[in-house]
């Protein structure tokens, strides 16, 4: 906005944060800022990159990547440690970034005449660029930093290429035969260990009236699979909880049907729209008689996976969930590959081979650090 520069800023995110980025790289990291400022001011080609333009695109994409301005989760499992060795962590973070978008718009040739098809083009390498580095886990941001510099807009092209080559291999008709072919094992196998899981129990919390999560309860199904065993417990235990210790059962014959999320009876109380979604997202019901339920929430996304697929398998109803999807994918995919092997007159052992002696000296281990 050339009338009003600050109303660039009113869309959050990035709001001031894009403002406050820039700020940041023009001061501490001034020679690369003069450097982009100059290299793109005084192009011909109509091939420079707009900074400020690209900074607010970049931090608006920082913020996707990084969740800012969410409300943190408790079952998210990633961690980058290089986050904790500075200070001002993110700016250093946008200030290698903006300078990873300026290489790449000149790599990708991309022109500011139409700036939001190009920024869209530009973009979508850029964010594979860092969601790649980041998957390795940089240790500093120093390591970010050249994980980068071997990621340039040549090699992504090269990935995609061999992704999407691995990728029509699998697509190939007598593939997709086989797929079908030994799905239904896989699914089976995937089946067993959810109901083995479900014999071994798991430990839920209570939610009082007051919800307050303060007390324990215990939950498994019987080795024949006819029974599910549950009963209170004063603490957390240690281990699995004995079938005759579980007070109460409920005979898997009797239940009419599983209820997740917003459909769940406990959900439905007052003060429902005030719950966690963390809360709302871990819970299921069954529902079993004419009025009688047994509501669970799960400890973690994982077991509530394992509870609902496990359960649903138990009333001959299809699993569902995000991680019976995952499990599929990646069973389905090794298994293939095993068959795909070209293993003829080859003898597979029966046993796995013996865990060879301890060298007598770890002379030739290399120390990294």
């Amino acid at each position: 906005n050339h009338v009003n520069p600050a109303m660039d800023f009113t869309q959050t995110p990035p709001g001031m944060l894009a403002l406050d980025n820039m700020l940041y790289f023009a001061k501490h990291h001034q020679d690369a800022y003069i450097r982009i400022v100059l290299e793109n001011s005084s192009r011909e080609d109509k091939h420079e990159c707009p900074f400020g333009r690209s900074s607010i695109e970049l931090t608006k994409m920082l913020c996707e990547i990084l969740k800012v301005g969410e409300l943190p989760s408790e079952t998210c499992n990633d961690f980058h440690p290089m986050f904790f060795t500075h200070d001002r962590s993110f700016e250093e973070f946008f200030c290698i970034c903006i300078q990873l978008l300026n290489k790449t718009w000149k790599e990708m040739r991309a022109t500011s005449e139409d700036f939001n098809k190009a920024r869209k083009r530009v973009m979508q390498v850029v964010k594979e660029q860092i969601m790649r580095a980041l998957t390795t886990k940089p240790s500093s941001l120093d390591q970010f930093k050249s994980k980068l510099q071997n990621l340039s807009y040549t090699e992504i092209l090269k990935i995609r290429q061999s992704e999407r080559m691995n990728q029509e291999d699998f697509q190939s008709r007598p593939i997709l035969e086989l797929k079908e072919k030994i799905q239904p094992e896989i699914l089976e196998l995937i089946k067993q260990q959810r109901l083995n899981r479900l014999v071994e129990g798991t430990c839920f919390r209570k939610l009082n009236s007051r919800r307050r999560q303060d007390k324990f309860w215990y939950c498994r199904l019987s080795p024949n699979h006819k029974v599910l065993h549950y009963g209170d417990l004063e603490e957390s235990p240690q281990g699995e909880v004995p079938h005759d210790s579980l007070q109460d059962k409920l005979p898997v014959a009797d239940i009419k049907a599983i209820v997740t999320g917003k459909d769940c009876p406990h959900m439905k109380e007052k003060g429902a729209l005030k719950q966690n979604k963390e809360v709302l997202e871990l819970a299921f019901s069954i529902l079993y008689d004419s009025s009688g339920q047994l509501n669970f929430i799960a400890p973690d996304k994982h077991e509530y996976c394992v509870w609902t697929d496990g359960l649903n398998a138990l009333l001959g109803k299809d699993m569902l969930s995000d991680l019976t999807r995952n499990d599929l994918d990646t069973l389905l995919s090794m298994e293939i590959k095993l068959r795909l092997l070209d293993l003829e007159n080859i003898q597979i052992p029966d046993a796995p081979p013996p865990i060879p002696k301890e060298p007598s000296n770890y002379d030739f281990v290399y120390d990294c650090n």
